[in-house]
């Protein structure tokens, strides 16, 4: 087949018209349109941002007729075609500014199924004309963030037309480049693609006679109703009209005759019903599964498991109009947990009749007050903890506790006087002043001490170094000896290591 007739056919399935020789043999034809995944985010895409919503569905528009852009070409699954039902999603993209739809807004605006959009969102960047700004994010126990998109031009929409682009700014990035002109065979191509974005298409209406279509409608009566189209500009965050034209405006008065005879209804709007924050009153299943959410939040041995089954063990409580605070209370009654092999399992049985034993909620407030008075106790006793802590390991040092062993101590320093002195005890008794209480020792009692310390060291014992003040033990056992026994300690505190006796 020659250029000029694959040309032909490319522009008789775009425009479904008869168009010029001379249109034909001026568009170039193009290979298979087709973004890679990497290639889907605005700061690596090629092409150029759409300055707003009507020119870029002339794009969407003559990638759905050019053919170049098949999904069955690069997955096994999802839609075979770039057709009417993608334009209709990319028709209710062009009308939010900024461009970040949810699934769910979507779904609700076209009636289609959630699959069914994420299908048709995935074929757009694919076909270049989406660009991720922001990826939504899914996290359980949050709510979901939805993506924001920018709305983009191909390369090759500007390559088939003629449109000459031109970058202003030079420190600005590739894709804020803008038009500047278009050559002349492109001309009536573009002015066909501007009528088609200027209609709205519409979702087709089924027969009612048929069973076929009976089934079709009921089913999509069932995933979602789909609403009128305006032409109003639509604000994604509030999901709201913009337009500056008055609803009263265009609000017309019955006839006399029918108010007369009572047919028509009273213009007067009546008074909404509906609660003032917008939202409808929370039902039983909304909040078992609060509650369930709270819970997961809250208790520690409760991450990890699944929410709607949590909800389902606290339903009882939930019921009962007990909050995650009242949980918390009555699971301190019951008593703390320390191992925790399934958190849904233990949570049954520790709310096993909870309802009736804290069945008013004077009950559940005096619960609640004793826990957080526990609580206060636990704190306290930290920061008592801590402070003893800190003064023992940090401040100056302090003689043994223990009798047992400050009478081996005594009984040591006995024994080194005992032979410093030829075997003889000194008395016990007055002494004049400035006459010293016992000698210094001698260097055979101190590479005693020594060797005596060392032999406690070996046991993991500092008992003896450690009945000397920090200063005097230094002089008398050495800077090695010290550094062993603050080694030992610093390794008794640990709970990965154990020090005794065979």
């Amino acid at each position: 087949m020659s250029a000029g007739a694959v040309s032909a056919a490319v522009l008789d399935d775009l425009l479904r018209e008869d168009v010029d020789k001379s249109v034909v043999d001026a568009v170039v034809v193009l290979p298979a349109l087709y973004v890679p995944e990497a290639c889907q985010w605005l700061s690596t895409t090629a092409g150029r941002v759409a300055l707003e919503g009507y020119s870029w569905m002339q794009a969407v528009h003559w990638v759905a007729g050019s053919g170049l852009y098949k999904p069955r070409r690069h997955r096994s699954h999802g839609p075979r075609s770039f057709g009417p039902t993608t334009v209709r999603v990319a028709q209710e993209l062009a009308r939010l500014f900024p461009c970040r739809p949810g699934i769910e807004y979507l779904v609700r605006r076209t009636g289609l199924s959630e699959r069914t959009v994420e299908y048709h969102l995935g074929m757009l960047r694919e076909a270049g004309l989406l660009a991720y700004v922001v990826r939504g994010t899914r996290i359980r126990g949050e709510a979901a963030q939805a993506s924001e998109f920018a709305r983009m031009i191909p390369v090759e929409f500007d390559e088939a037309l003629g449109v000459r682009t031109v970058q202003r700014d030079e420190t600005a990035p590739e894709y804020t480049r803008a038009v500047c002109g278009i050559a002349e065979a492109g001309r009536e191509l573009m002015a066909k693609l501007a009528a088609k974005a200027a209609r709205k298409i519409r979702k087709p209406r089924s027969k009612s006679g048929s069973k076929t279509s009976g089934k079709r409608s009921r089913k999509g009566a069932q995933q979602g109703v789909v609403t009128g189209v305006s032409g109003e500009a639509r604000c994604t965050p509030m999901q709201v009209g913009t337009s500056a034209v008055s609803s009263a405006g265009t609000t017309f008065p019955p006839p006399e005759d029918k108010l007369a005879s009572g047919e028509a209804k009273s213009p007067t709007p009546k008074k909404s019903t509906k609660p003032a924050g917008g939202r409808r009153k929370q039902n039983k299943v909304g909040r078992r599964y609060q509650l369930g959410r709270e819970l997961v939040q809250e208790l520690d041995w409760l991450r990890g498991c699944p929410v709607p089954r949590v909800s389902w063990v606290a339903r009882d409580v939930a019921d009962a109009g007990w909050t995650v605070t009242d949980v918390r209370a009555w699971l301190h009654m019951r008593g703390e947990v320390t191992q925790v092999r399934r958190g849904s399992g233990l949570l049954a049985v520790l709310l096993a009749g909870a309802e009736t034993v804290l069945d008013t909620p004077a009950k559940r407030a005096e619960a609640i007050e004793q826990w957080r008075g526990a609580q206060e106790a636990a704190r306290r006793h930290r920061i008592e903890q801590v402070r003893a802590r800190t003064e023992r390991y940090d401040g100056d040092w302090t003689g043994p506790t223990s009798r047992a062993v400050r009478r081996e101590v005594e009984a040591a320093f006995a024994q080194v006087r005992e032979a410093a002195t030829g075997g003889r005890r000194q008395e016990t008794g007055d002494v004049a002043d400035g006459q010293a209480l016992a000698p210094e020792p001698s260097e055979q009692e101190l590479a005693e001490l020594r060797a005596a310390a060392a032999g406690e060291l070996m046991g993991g014992e500092t008992t003896l170094i450690r009945s000397l003040d920090p200063e005097t033990a230094l002089r008398v056992f050495g800077a090695r000896l010290m550094a062993r026994a603050d080694q030992l300690d610093a390794c008794s505190r640990s709970s990965l290591m154990t020090y005794g006796h065979r």
